[in-house]
């Protein structure tokens, strides 16, 4: 059996879904940051001890704080693996919080089911970790702090591509909009010719194809929402997410689709502290399941 602090399980939602909500107010989506002026690769984040990358929340988290504190590295490691790996934590540095999904079984439910000779039922809480940029760290090894080459555009284009070939939804080119239909299960994005941006159009077609992973014969996510609704909104926010960590991923810097639903997200995530941590997850699953198919298979 294990016990919680309540309030502090509670004050990290709270904690977080604050910031994002600061950002949003203030015009700044946290899944499309400024790259082309920093210093800092546009890749999805990453732990340099394991080499696991961070998903969900966790990403939008590393990615402002690596915006914010301009450092020029997406890699990350907790300070016992900076001791671990032969380096160290440089004193004064501030960490940057992360948090991972684990379970715990209250007192009365402990109680509760042993008297009932039953197995426990657990909740799920945020676990919190700080961790620390590499440019933090000193003396670690070399190769661990060997730059790592951005991916060339034509590779990155190239990914995109067989992302969309072999994704296994209907894809068509035409028209004069681009839309996901849950109920044909078809995506439709306009000609390359229509955008000013070539890489605009795989931005676009990996949108949509975000929500396409909802379908009921993919990851299956509450598609049913009118235009103007809450759930229409929050799966809005999942493929907004969802293509950015994608192209972050191909190689592809994310752009703003859909700024005008700010002002939808910002009542979601205000009646709701834990909606940007499910939205977020969902996000990551959806990046996923597309990248899958852009795996270079003999």
């Amino acid at each position: 059996m294990s016990t919680v602090n309540t309030s502090e399980r509670q004050s990290l939602y709270a904690e977080v879904t604050s910031r994002i909500i600061a950002e949003l107010e203030a015009g700044r989506l946290p899944w499309v940051q400024p790259w082309d002026a920093s210093r800092c690769p546009c890749t999805l984040p990453h732990n340099a001890g394991s080499g696991r990358i961070y998903s969900g929340i966790n990403i939008l988290m590393l990615w402002t704080s690596a915006i914010e504190q301009g450092f020029s590295s997406q890699r990350w490691l907790t300070y016992r693996q900076a001791e671990a790996a032969g380096g160290h934590v440089r004193r004064g540095e501030k960490g940057t919080v992360v948090c991972y999904a684990d379970r715990f079984t209250p007192r009365e439910e402990a109680a509760k089911a042993r008297d009932e000779d039953r197995e426990a039922r657990t909740v799920a809480f945020l676990k919190r970790f700080t961790v620390f940029n590499l440019d933090q760290c000193e003396d670690l090894p070399e190769d661990m702090i060997a730059p790592v080459a951005p991916i060339a555009p034509e590779l990155a284009i190239a990914g995109a591509d067989r992302v969309i070939q072999n994704s296994g939804v209907t894809f068509r080119i035409g028209g004069g909009e681009a839309f996901y239909s849950p109920t044909h299960d078809v995506v439709q994005v306009p000609p390359q010719a229509a955008f000013l941006e070539p890489i605009n159009w795989f931005r676009t077609a990996l949108h949509e194809l975000g929500h396409a992973t909802g379908h009921k014969s993919r990851l299956d996510r509450d598609q049913t929402g009118k235009f103007g609704s809450a759930s229409y909104a929050k799966e809005e926010l999942v493929a907004e997410m969802a293509s950015a960590f994608a192209c972050a991923a191909l190689g592809i810097v994310p752009t703003v689709r859909h700024a005008d639903y700010i002002g939808a997200w910002l009542e979601v995530l205000c009646a709701d502290e834990k909606a940007i941590f499910r939205a977020a997850s969902a996000a990551s699953k959806a990046a996923d399941f597309l990248l899958a198919y852009g795996e270079d298979r003999p």
